[in-house]
């Protein structure tokens, strides 16, 4: 399944325009649009628009939108060069803007290439436990439609991530997705998820922003979130994902500064 399909994106008689309907299973636990969705969205309508993949993305959340509103995304390709477009999506509600994304889209044929980012040593996610959820919800929302596992090291045990603010998981999608740049942004949008790890409490978050850098997509069932927390002061939390391939291949990088929520 490509990623516009999972997510649900419409195109119009506009090709500047396109629409997301917002359903509970690409929503957050609190019932409204899970951040990463959004940017997903807006990079399949990105791509669509250009008909450039993506090298870089970053959005701003702005505001909230919730099941059943309707999404409503506006391209604008502010510049396009021989190899590269520089271009904005604006995603809004009526006259509520959403999220603002600035990404730039293309390819460019080199004759070099070189990845220098350490993939970490962990167990195959068919050796690995389901991870514990934050939030317990019943019915649909977007953590239904993932299965995550704890990666577990060679030895069999579980990173402290109170020592250094990193947390190893495996996600996959269970209805199968194309791993290409808007689904590495769904799986971007992790850092919340390391912020209670890290702190060695019960806790999460909701994000400010998600910049997305695509380097290179690989068909992969499962993929490694090499999650790492920062630093946390003043409310907020920020931290980094590297996504990983079974296979080893460094896929994305994202980066975020989330809103620190604590359970207890």
């Amino acid at each position: 399944m490509d990623s516009r399909s999972w997510l649900g994106l419409e195109p119009t008689h506009n090709p500047n325009r396109w629409y997301l309907p917002v359903t509970p299973g690409i929503s957050t636990g609190g019932g409204f649009l899970f951040g990463g969705c959004g940017l997903g969205a807006a990079i399949s309508a990105l791509e669509g628009t250009t008909g450039r993949p993506l090298i870089w993305a970053t959005a701003q959340y702005l505001s909230y939108a919730r099941p059943p509103s309707i999404v409503d995304i506006d391209v604008r390709v502010v510049v396009s060069g021989k190899q590269v477009s520089q271009a904005r999506a604006t995603a809004h509600v009526g006259d509520t803007e959403i999220l603002t994304v600035n990404a730039a889209l293309g390819d460019r044929p080199l004759d070099a290439e070189g990845e220098w980012a350490h993939r970490p040593r962990v167990l195959p996610p068919d050796e690995c436990p389901p991870h514990p959820r934050w939030r317990h919800i019943d019915g649909d929302w977007i953590h239904t439609r993932l299965e995550e596992r704890t990666a577990l090291l060679p030895d069999g045990s579980v990173h402290d991530a109170t020592t250094d603010g990193r947390t190893l998981r495996w996600v996959r999608v269970p209805e199968g997705i194309d791993m290409g740049p808007a689904a590495l942004a769904i799986l971007g949008d992790f850092v919340p998820g390391g912020l209670g790890a890290a702190l060695g409490r019960d806790g999460g978050g909701n994000s400010l922003d998600n910049t997305i850098r695509v380097v290179k997509p690989v068909p992969s069932e499962w993929v490694l979130l090499d999650i790492r927390v920062h630093a946390i002061a003043g409310g907020f939390g920020h931290g980094l994902v590297h996504q990983w391939a079974e296979d080893g291949t460094l896929l994305a990088t994202a980066s975020q500064s989330t809103i620190v929520r604590l359970r207890d």
